[in-house]
């Protein structure tokens, strides 16, 4: 499309306006007015024709996936090719909105980009824009504007592109909560280190030794040598660590981070990540399953750089949906699917009467083979009565009252939970990932698993 630029109306302005009134108060002088308009005009049209072909020679390129963190800077890079020999000036603009637009998912301080390409097979430029919410956006198009030879009018064209934006979680400040254990730097920070202990891990087999005990008395190997054989056993140095993810509409409730509020999915994705990083130090392999009514995605435990990214890619643009979590479909999934004993972290909300009734029957079959934590984050209010010195009124007292029951059916359903070997935690919103972190290296310290 082509659009008349702020000259060609100056010139108008300047020249046809006044030669045309001139015309108009004397007529003796009218043919020359109007050679001088026409002239004008046909350099204009001239102008205009050429300008079409403009942006033939030009072709746009953007980066297939282009990866950037929640609230933090990223970049974009933009490759234009100009096979026309000598340098060309372009504007060109991208569909992001401006910086502090409110509700924007992706925002840059720049609307459009002016800029002179020479004449080179390709070109690439660096787009800065601002990510605010996770998930993947993708882009389709760009629009470049290059002006005519005479600077009366622009030319303008759309360019498909494909590409796309990923926008994970940021982890920064989890990290910077966790900053010994991702500290490596000589003696400092949390390593992994060989634990000393009874493993479930056969190694070999030895001579029989005062003080062993009975059961670890090899016997067929016993009978056949004619003297007693001793079974050693190793401690497991690879074990295999799920975070099992609710991403129903349980996952869809808001919780506090910072001075916004966000659905509690979100600090459940970015635990998750976090948890998985401290696997990955640890040595272990880290695994992810995410269901709702259905199991969404499921990503067997492994480790690795390229699988942590795998998990990443897996759950990034992950959103709560409006339906009611399947537990017995859960339950039926990992007896399939996980044969090995692991530890299972299950990121969930219990405190509907009739979900906590049926979450604890099924998990009361996988306690069997794995070991499972279940972690809640804690309601806003949900805390024992007289415990919030800050009561005014009286309808203070039932809100604290109404809490007060909430908390009271919880720690009911810990005790039921316990007694099945299922361990159940109320954790804080803000200090959901250190929590995580620190329930798994207590089970690697005590050798639960």
């Amino acid at each position: 499309m082509i659009f008349p630029q702020s000259r060609l109306l100056f010139w108008v302005a300047v020249l046809v306006l006044p030669f045309a009134t001139i015309a108009g108060v004397y007529p003796d002088a009218a043919l020359v007015c109007f050679t001088l308009v026409g002239v004008f005009l046909i350099a204009v049209l001239i102008d205009a024709i050429l300008s079409f072909g403009a942006l033939q020679t030009i072709a746009l390129k953007a980066s297939p996936v282009v990866r950037a963190s929640k609230d933090r800077p990223g970049k974009l890079e933009l490759f234009i090719q100009n096979s026309r020999p000598g340098s060309k000036h372009l504007r060109i603009g991208l569909p992001f909105a401006v910086a502090g637009s409110a509700g924007s998912p992706i925002t840059s301080d720049h609307e459009t980009l002016d800029l002179t390409i020479p004449a080179t097979e390709f070109s690439r430029i660096d787009w800065p824009f601002y990510a605010h919410r996770r998930g993947n956006f993708p882009l389709t198009r760009a629009f470049v504007e290059s002006p005519s030879p005479f600077g009366f009018w622009a030319f303008r064209r759309s360019y498909p592109l494909q590409g796309e934006i990923r926008v994970y979680p940021n982890l920064l400040t989890e990290r910077k909560n966790l900053a010994a254990l991702f500290l490596n730097r000589g003696s400092f920070g949390l390593h992994a280190q060989r634990q000393v202990g009874k493993g479930r891990d056969f190694e070999k087999l030895r001579e029989y030794v005062p003080g062993d005990g009975f059961d670890e008395i090899h016997w067929k190997a016993t009978a056949k040598r004619g003297h007693p054989i001793t079974k050693v056993f190793q401690v497991e140095r690879t074990q295999e660590v799920y975070v099992v993810i609710d991403a129903s509409r349980l996952s869809a409730r808001e919780a506090r981070a910072g001075d916004a509020s966000v659905p509690v999915l979100e600090r459940y994705i970015t635990a998750a990540l976090v948890l998985g990083l401290a696997a990955e130090r640890q040595g272990d392999l880290f695994g992810l399953l995410t269901f709702s009514d259905r199991i969404e995605s499921f990503i067997r435990a492994r480790n690795g750089r390229a699988h942590y990214h795998a998990c990443r890619d897996a759950i990034y643009a992950l959103e709560p949906r409006s339906v009611t979590p399947d537990f017995d479909e859960l339950a039926s999934f990992i007896r399939l699917r996980m044969r090995r004993r692991a530890l299972l972290i299950v990121l969930t909300a219990l405190d509907d009467s009739v979900l906590a009734e049926s979450f604890v029957r099924n998990m009361d079959l996988l306690r069997r083979q794995h070991l499972l934590l279940v972690n809640m984050v804690k309601p806003a209010g949900v805390n024992p009565l007289f415990s919030d010195p800050a009561v005014q009124n009286q309808d203070d007292v039932y809100e604290h009252l109404r809490g007060h029951l909430q908390w009271q059916n919880l720690r009911e359903l810990q005790k039921i939970l316990q007694r099945r070997g299922v361990d159940f935690s109320l954790l804080e919103n803000e200090r959901l990932s250190v929590d995580l972190v620190t329930q798994y290296l207590n089970v690697k310290q005590r050798q639960l698993l």
